[in-house]
């Protein structure tokens, strides 16, 4: 007689080992970049940058349309005469629009600057949104990473208000997955959990503030990651073969909305896989 388990048929080993939210959420992110790179034109693109964009003198002026000469005076202050032209006829052109487009909110983290951009940022996507994804569902995620792109996007706004260069990038949304996983991934293994071996043990609850803090690998993680992004707003350093400068702020808004906001969509019941 076999006294063996029953264990799950082994279905094919599929392409990519990631819940389908996070495989879908890539994939848009480089089809979008590739219809800019590869069929939109130029004027097109642009006309898509000015729609979908974040740009914070845009809120600004909205609510205080005196502060216009602001505006224009900060887009002029870049110290390089040949860019200075061009920065001043955008923030010229910003103003006389007087639009809040307030959907630019997320909808700034759909575009990108380049490949490197994007593709960093599904890597980053890949590594931290897949266990938020397998934990909390796909609905609960994209709630999460919407919630860190506009907290994100109004951190950015706070902190630069006269800015009429575009924000683009999905950095914000990615920090709020990155803080979500931080509550529960770096959680030490627990012995005599009574499941058989072949069984996964369901998810154990987030941890607190004070258990996190307790946490070496955890804490390592959040000051490495904290001091990365001071680095960033300090001296301005751009990504690896890229020209514009990231934007820190976008980032720790982000990171902040997904720390704190991670429990309220975290599941009370074990989800089973």
């Amino acid at each position: 007689m076999d006294a063996s388990p029953d264990f799950p048929r082994q279905s094919r080993v599929p392409v990519f080992n990631m819940p389908g939210v996070v495989t879908l959420s890539i994939g848009l992110l480089l089809a979008i970049q590739a219809v800019r790179e590869f069929l939109l034109p130029d004027t097109w693109d642009i006309r898509l940058v000015l729609d979908l964009a974040l740009v914070p003198a845009r809120w600004t002026l909205w609510f205080d349309p005196g502060r216009a000469a602001e505006v224009i005076r900060a887009a002029g202050d870049t110290g390089d005469p040949g860019l200075e032209a061009a920065r001043e006829a955008f923030a010229r052109y910003i103003v006389g629009e007087h639009a809040l487009q307030p959907w630019t909110l997320v909808t700034y983290g759909l575009l990108h600057g380049s490949w490197m951009h994007v593709i960093f940022n599904s890597v980053w996507l890949a590594a931290f949104g897949a266990p938020v994804a397998r934990r909390c569902g796909a609905l609960r995620w994209c709630v999460l990473a919407l919630a860190g792109t506009a907290a994100g996007g109004l951190l950015h706004i706070l902190i630069d208000p006269l800015s009429a260069g575009p924000l683009v990038g999905a950095s914000a949304g990615i920090s709020a997955l990155m803080a979500a996983a931080a509550r529960f991934v770096f959680q030490p293994p627990v012995s005599g959990y009574g499941a058989p071996a072949w069984q996964v043990p369901p998810p154990r609850p987030a941890e607190t503030i004070p258990e996190l803090l307790r946490n070496r690998t955890a804490v390592s993680f959040l000051v490495i990651w904290l001091l990365t992004n001071l680095l960033f707003g300090l001296v301005s350093v751009p990504l690896v073969g890229e020209n514009a400068a990231i934007a820190w702020d976008a980032h720790l808004g982000g990171f902040i909305a997904g720390f704190f906001l991670f429990p309220l969509v975290d599941p009370r019941e074990p989800r089973r896989h």
